[in-house]
């Protein structure tokens, strides 16, 4: 009986040959096959905007504890947004503080922001910056 295994001993494996039959990079070699994209440090308008929409989605569900992803496909950049406490009273409107991740390439950050209810319910963006520890 003669049994066949081909490919067993190189099944998910790479094999290494240095013979000289193969291309090498050397040094400061670049193929360009992969570009690099620059990624900013700080939320672009736009980025803001998304975060901007998902933090009033998240306010109008109501929801106690939830959080609202966002994204800018333009960018990248992506996040989520998380109320903060409970409601409160500000000249005469409920307001709630909020939340926001930002993450951009290898760069991460958090906003911190404010919205107050407005007519029918909506939620109107008061701030939205970096977030500072106190």
């Amino acid at each position: 009986m003669t049994v066949i295994l081909i490919g067993a001993s190189a099944g998910g494996c790479s094999l290494a040959r240095n013979d000289g039959s193969f291309a090498q990079m050397e040094g400061n070699d670049v193929t360009g096959s992969v570009v690099a994209k620059p990624v900013n440090a700080a939320p672009t308008e736009a980025d803001l905007a998304f975060a901007r929409n998902a933090a009033s989605d998240v306010l109008t569900k109501g929801s106690k504890d939830s959080s609202q992803p966002w994204e800018n496909p333009s960018t990248g950049a992506r996040g989520s947004v998380t109320p903060l406490a409970a409601a409160y009273t500000a000249e005469g409107r409920t307001c709630r503080d909020f939340l926001a991740s930002y993450v951009n390439g290898n760069s991460e950050s958090w906003l911190q922001g404010a919205a107050c209810r407005a007519g029918g319910g909506h939620w109107e963006i008061q701030s939205l910056k970096p977030w500072r520890r106190s």
